[in-house]
């Protein structure tokens, strides 16, 4: 693990100070956890425009998934 220094907003400090105080824990699990749920978040985001992107480039065809519809089971 490395040790960083960060400038951040007295504010921000602030209420990071208030809610590691309620969750029992420290700044830096707090950011570190912060952080990664950030990266995580990024990369969705990155894969949900991807996906996107393919279907605007490829529509789906009207009688795409009509071949499964005999397997379909409601439960009725």
């Amino acid at each position: 693990m490395r040790t960083i220094q960060m400038t951040l907003d007295d504010d921000l400090v602030a209420a990071v100070d208030m809610v590691v105080k309620k969750l029992q824990t420290t700044r830096s699990a707090f950011t570190r956890k912060a952080l990664a749920d950030a990266i995580k978040q990024v990369n969705v985001n990155m894969l949900e425009k991807k996906h996107k992107n393919g279907y605007e480039l490829h529509p789906v065809g009207n009688a795409e998934f009509s071949v499964w519809e005999s397997e379909q089971n409601w439960g009725d």
